[in-house]
């Protein structure tokens, strides 16, 4: 799996190039700045790139702005951004074209190496990785909304990890429950929020996601 990345700190990006090199990823290029990221995004057409939101030569949005870019140049490209910390107006753009293969995480999640490799690889396949920080303050922000209103507390937080992209059994797993339970969770939730019911797991989360990322009407 070829993976083009985007760290301006030469450290972190090092790093990043040998923690994904010994998960049998194949790291084309390793840039450290916007200008040379849209380069070689362009030129290697990666299986996923990983990308720091701020880049030089701007150092405020410059690496969003490139993937967004390289996004409408070559559609459906897989983008993993990275983030020092949670900013809802970059989750928004990042969702804005509801094509999938994205991913929108903390630094912090990193060090969690297991977690975050698994992220690379959800999202190289089309599917949405979410920091949960994210997701939380989205549903914050739509909380007195309806239909999220009618949520449940329980619901609210199944919704949450489908958001970041887990599977019934995962969020099974995690709670301690059945996978049952939570496909009953999961049933009410589409029933809620008026989604259709879908077997297809992304389908099923770019759908929360747009309803979430979409501005109250």
């Amino acid at each position: 799996m070829r993976v083009v990345i985007a760290e301006d700190l030469a450290l972190l990006r090092d790093g990043l190039v040998r923690l994904l090199s010994a998960h049998g990823f194949e790291v084309v290029e390793a840039v450290d700045n916007g200008p040379m990221l849209l380069d070689a995004l362009i030129r290697h057409r990666p299986d996923v790139a990983v990308i720091d939101v701020r880049l030089p030569p701007t150092l405020t949005d410059e690496g969003l702005r490139v993937a967004l870019e390289a996004r409408r140049r070559q559609p459906g490209l897989p983008v993993l951004i990275l983030s020092q910390y949670v900013e809802q107006l970059y989750a928004r753009e990042l969702l804005s074209d509801h094509s999938g293969a994205v991913g929108y995480l903390l630094k912090d999640r990193i060090g969690d190496v297991e977690q975050f490799v698994d992220s690379v690889r959800r999202v190289a396949a089309g599917g949405t990785a979410m920091d949960s920080e994210v997701i939380s303050q989205l549903l914050t922000r739509r909380e007195r909304d309806q239909p999220l209103g009618a949520l449940t507390p329980k619901e609210r937080e199944v919704l949450a990890m489908m958001a970041e992209g887990m599977s019934n059994a995962a969020i099974a797993a995690r709670l301690c429950v059945t996978d049952k339970a939570i496909g009953k969770h999961t049933n009410n939730i589409f029933a809620k929020l008026g989604l259709q019911q879908s077997d297809d797991h992304n389908r099923r989360v770019m759908a929360v996601l747009a309803y979430l990322e979409a501005e109250p009407g």
